[in-house]
């Protein structure tokens, strides 16, 4: 391999990752959630956890909120906060999907006033954003149907259009709103916004302010994610990353433990086009429950997951790629390909953490710390924070 288009190195030292909020509290399923020992109670307990990451990995400077979930007298206060931890205030995501009102929808509700109240939340999502110093608004919405004839699909997406365009007029400078699609649940008919070009449409008719948000769980089985990573990126609106991984559905399982071969494309793809560059404004984040594994190890061997295949896409020769493909040459530009991909690169990755004053290997070193006893001992009463707050 002596031909890159882009330096390893340089792309380790840009890779950064958001940590969700949510991914350190209580999770589960619509069977059980299962309370563990040290689960945060604030999120000022979740953005210390998520600090911890940060402080192992060199990997995750940011903290997405989740909002109602994270709402606080004061964000003024809570970035301050954030910042002593030695992390930031990231994405802001909006929820509509856990009221009453929303059974039947939310930004395409048939009811104006439940529209209005959708409308509403988002404003003041935009709000703290503001507040906080925020780039992005991700919106994923519920809303569907479950069976034919249930609600008219066209006028859906027109009450859906004119609620993001009403939302949009209050997305400021530096601000986005980046819309994410999943193909069902918890509609299984029809979804609102299932698929990237739905997602695609509505951004577009938006304006510049607006971009896409893949989440990796929401496929069909057998998508090819990175032909929609290249389409997006292409088209200059692929605005942020979902990670996490999936046997089934929309599992939420940590990211590259399914299939590491489809997260080694996906990140081949994001540096073909330019999407960890430094103008890139390319959001990387996590998307995940840790419903039985511990839930901070479970982050630090996700944004490791990450780390590692984006290493690996970053030693694919392009040059002899280029070479073989323009040959016609099938099993050459296979092997090229494959041969990164099978690149040990743990021991650069190591080395690579020592030379940072990083642990060489933070799975170690945060069993070793003593961290997670600590949070044990200390978070004893209170609310332990859980899926929906």
């Amino acid at each position: 391999m002596t031909t890159h288009t882009v330096q390893p190195e340089s792309i380790l030292d840009a890779l950064a990752i958001e940590l969700p909020s949510w991914a350190f509290g209580n999770s589960g399923t619509r069977f059980k959630v299962f309370g563990t020992l040290g689960t945060p109670r604030t999120i000022h307990e979740k953005i210390a956890d998520a600090a911890t990451v940060h402080r192992l990995t060199g990997l995750a400077p940011a903290v997405a909120l989740h909002i109602p979930w994270d709402l606080v007298d004061s964000f003024t206060d809570l970035k301050a906060y954030a910042a002593d931890q030695g992390v930031r205030l990231g994405t802001v995501n909006s929820n509509t999907f856990q009221d009453d009102e929303y059974k039947f929808g939310s930004l395409t509700h048939t009811d104006k006033t439940v529209r209005q109240k959708a409308i509403d939340h988002h404003i003041r999502c935009l709000d703290i954003m503001t507040e906080i110093g925020s780039q992005d608004l991700k919106v994923w919405l519920a809303d569907g149907t479950n069976y034919p004839g249930q609600g008219d699909i066209r006028g859906r997406q027109d009450r859906l259009a004119e609620s993001l365009a009403a939302i949009y007029q209050h997305v400021g400078e530096g601000q986005r709103l980046v819309l994410e699609y999943k193909f069902f649940e918890p509609a299984f008919y029809v979804t609102d916004v299932p698929d990237w070009g739905t997602s695609y449409a509505h951004t577009v008719a938006l304006g510049d302010r607006a971009a896409v948000c893949l989440d990796t769980g929401h496929h069909a089985p057998g998508t090819n994610i990175e032909f929609i990573v290249a389409q997006l990126l292409r088209l200059g609106k692929l605005g942020s990353f979902d990670f996490n991984s999936r046997f089934y559905a929309d599992d939420d399982l940590i990211v590259g433990a399914a299939d590491p071969f489809q997260l080694f494309r996906i990140l081949f793809e994001v540096i073909r086009g330019g999407g960890l560059s430094p103008e890139s404004d390319l959001a990387l984040m996590l998307d995940q429950c840790h419903n039985v594994e511990a839930k901070i190890p479970g982050q630090i061997r996700s944004v490791l997951n990450v780390q590692e295949m984006t290493l690996r896409a970053a030693l694919v020769d392009t040059a002899a790629l280029t070479a073989a493909q323009e040959a016609g040459d099938v099993l050459g530009a296979n092997g090229i390909f494959m041969d990164a991909f099978y690149t040990d690169v743990r021991p650069q990755l190591a080395s690579w953490r020592e030379s940072r004053g990083l642990p060489a290997d933070p799975m170690r070193a945060f069993a070793e710390s003593g961290y997670q006893q600590q949070i044990e001992t200390d978070r004893v009463g209170g609310t332990q924070t859980s899926w929906g707050a």
